[in-house]
């Protein structure tokens, strides 16, 4: 275990899994002060990150070797054959433990969310499945990270969350993967990898994108009753109308348009994760 595992996890992509676990925690009171809450929130940072980037980087490593934003923190590394074939073990070496622990704390439940997290990334990646070059499933998979919120809910005994809430976090891990495949249209088709994207080509994947943010806003305006965080999504919203119609259109982010997306991105994950924290009305 080096530095290149910690890119592999990818730390600039653990938005997702933190942002849907803590959205349970919404208006609880002094859920900082129990263990289990930060055991938890450690788990859906590196191991869980580890597992998902881990088990796609041993089947991507042709198309990540033509990928100009990969090799960092932000976005994932440029590992070599020698170091991906050993990933598996470490992978398992890094999940067994905590699938313990928390199948002792949580139960026969817990087990099986954990072995479904494992699996949804194994139908994934691996043949004969391989779902992530089966367009349009690999968008609806994206579910999967649903789970997160399913996890936290088990581990910490908070009530289930309603199912709109469920359908606003499958909406948002919808968005959150275009937005990668958007992004890596051009190694993809290098490579000869089958997206959404490569196939809908970058105006109309945004455009798609554009549509579920819209979808996302009208869901946490009318559903949530949430002015602010509908009004944070819509002004991402017109941001993506003028990058399609105005500023980059059809043509591909640079390499440091990429990054500053990134940093963008996670900034804006940590302000609405405190929001939703705060306001607590997704749940």
């Amino acid at each position: 275990m080096n530095l290149t595992d910690l890119k592999i996890s990818r730390p600039g992509l653990w938005f997702p899994t933190l942002w849907i676990y803590l959205v349970p925690f919404g208006n609880q009171e002094s859920f900082w002060t129990s263990w289990l809450f930060w055991l938890g929130l450690f788990f859906v940072t590196f191991p869980l990150n580890y597992l998902v980037y881990g088990l796609n980087d041993y089947n991507d490593e042709a198309a990540d070797a033509v990928n100009d934003r990969k090799g960092n923190y932000l976005f994932g590394a440029k590992a070599s054959r020698k170091h991906l074939d050993g990933i598996l073990y470490k992978i398992a070496m890094v999940i067994l433990p905590f699938v313990v622990i928390f199948t002792y704390l949580s139960g026969f439940t817990m087990l099986l969310l954990l072995i479904f997290m494992v699996a949804i990334n194994i139908l994934y990646n691996f043949k004969p499945f391989r779902i992530k070059e089966r367009p349009p499933f690999e968008i609806f998979i994206q579910i999967g990270y649903v789970t997160t919120a399913f996890f936290a809910t088990a581990l910490n005994n908070l009530e289930t969350l309603p199912w709109q809430t469920l359908v606003y976090l499958s909406l948002f891990a919808f968005q959150a993967h275009i937005a990668g495949e958007i992004m890596d249209i051009e190694p993809d088709l290098a490579s000869g990898k089958r997206t959404t994207a490569t196939l809908l080509k970058r105006k109309n994947s945004k455009l798609l994108m554009l549509g579920l943010l819209l979808m996302e806003s009208f869901l946490v305006w009318f559903w949530f009753n949430d002015p602010v965080l509908a009004i944070f999504l819509l002004a991402f919203t017109i941001w993506l109308l003028f990058d399609v119609f105005f500023f980059f259109k059809d043509k591909p982010y640079s390499v440091t348009q990429m990054k500053w997306f990134g940093y963008a991105i996670n900034i804006s994950a940590l302000l609405s994760m405190a929001w939703v924290l705060y306001k607590g009305t997704l749940v």
